[in-house]
């Protein structure tokens, strides 16, 4: 069989590539080796999906701090406000979130899987899942894509949109890295990204703390100079191996790296009341104990955080919780309040790339051409998605660079072919 595009891979950028392309009017095939199509995007944002971002567009790209400026040319063709009304024009309703973050007003992650299914049926895209390919085979003029089966298919363009290495289970197991290789192509390190932290520190080994959410807090990540790389003001949560939640995610990547780099562990530090600077916080506390003398220290601090951690806090500082505040020397409350604002501890890795959200590292965008998102060492051939050395924040910022990589990708794939 012969094709206009090929497009591989159907998550979020594989969909949208074949989308485009059929639009402009190549005769596209997509394939998929899973059962379902866009089964990353089914799952996404809890099984809400969250879209995309309405932030503005520097903002957005600020939020994808993995190799995000290359995303400014593609942006010009099509941004998040595109998606925003792509999806609409398809009839999915979105409504605006918390940080800019557009989810279906179905709550339904399947809606938008479903709109996009119903589009490629309607521009009569070919659809073949569980279709495993197995290698590419590059020519001068027409490439060939070679499936499991050995059955050969012959196309003037290929897409390549078969994801990361990171939530092995929808199907991102890094089969496109050889491809690309093959091409000539080279693949950075491969590295977790938006993923939990590990940490050998004896309060996280003994659980002290395990299960317990602290709100709104400040995360930073220092250097081995013990320099601030990065800081993040959100939720967060103690585990069994260490530390997950909102905060941890954006900073993980940072934290990866520097480990990366040959460090043994890396030092960060929690600010419990970010709002607060360290003197107000210790004259408001000292007032606290003068006006109360004969309540117990823990009575005068409740409230400022939660119970277990004023609890493990008082106990790291040597302080009996039932003591009164009269008795607690300026010096204790001050350590106390060093505590609350920069709880610090050291953390030695993450979870595996498996079980990250985004994978780092992939296809160099060095050998990208960036307002096409065709590969600058072979003609018609094209990537797009997580398959890039792309990675933003979780909050719609990766699907965002996914469908626009998708969107360009199958335009101009579809162009050349058809030129």
């Amino acid at each position: 069989m012969t094709y206009q595009v090929v497009v591989i891979g159907g998550g979020p950028s594989g969909l949208m590539a074949a989308i485009a392309a059929a639009e402009q009017g190549a005769k596209t095939l997509l394939i998929d080796k899973g059962k379902k199509l866009g089964k990353k995007l089914a799952i996404s944002g809890g099984g809400r999906c969250n879209v995309t971002n309405r932030l503005p567009e520097d903002e957005v790209i600020k939020h994808i701090p993995g190799n995000g400026k290359f995303l400014y040319s593609a942006f010009s063709t099509f941004n998040n406000f595109d998606i925003i009304d792509f999806f609409e024009g398809l009839g999915v309703g979105l409504k605006e979130e918390d940080h800019g973050r557009m989810f279906p007003i179905s709550n339904k992650a399947q809606d938008v899987v479903q709109s996009l299914l119903n589009q490629l049926t309607k521009l009569n895209v070919e659809i073949r899942t569980k279709t495993k390919v197995e290698a590419i085979d590059y020519g001068e003029e027409l490439h060939t894509v070679i499936l499991e089966n050995k059955e050969k298919i012959i196309t003037r363009s290929v897409i390549i949109a078969a994801g990361g290495a990171s939530v092995p289970h929808t199907g991102s197991t890094g089969d496109a890295y050889p491809w690309a290789k093959k091409a000539g192509h080279t693949v950075t390190e491969l590295y977790p990204t938006e993923v939990p932290i590990t940490s050998n520190e004896p309060f996280i080994r003994n659980k002290e703390l395990q299960g317990l959410a602290l709100r709104n807090v400040a995360l930073s990540v220092y250097d081995k100079k013990n320099k601030k790389v990065v800081t993040h003001q959100m939720d967060m949560l103690f585990t069994h191996f260490g530390i997950s939640g909102p905060a941890v995610l954006r900073c993980s990547q940072f934290i990866v790296k520097l480990l990366m780099k040959g460090e043994n562990s890396v030092h960060v530090s929690i600010d419990t009341k970010p709002d607060y600077k360290h003197e107000d916080l210790l004259e408001e506390i000292l007032k606290s104990t003068n006006q109360y003398p004969k309540k117990s220290i823990k009575n005068v601090l409740k409230g400022y955080v939660p119970e277990r951690f004023l609890d493990f806090i008082l106990k790291n500082c040597g302080i009996d919780s039932q003591t009164n505040s009269a008795n607690i020397s300026r010096e204790k409350i001050n350590s106390i309040v060093k505590n609350f604002k920069a709880f610090s501890f050291y953390v030695h890795g993450s979870l595996p790339l498996e079980k990250a959200f985004v994978t780092g590292g992939g296809i160099s965008i060095k050998e990208i051409i960036p307002n096409t998102m065709q590969s600058k060492l072979m003609h018609g051939l094209y990537f797009c998605g997580e398959v890039l050395d792309i990675h933003g924040y979780t909050g719609g910022y990766n699907i965002t660079a996914a469908l626009v990589t998708g969107r360009v990708a199958g335009m101009h794939a579809a162009w050349e072919s058809l030129g």
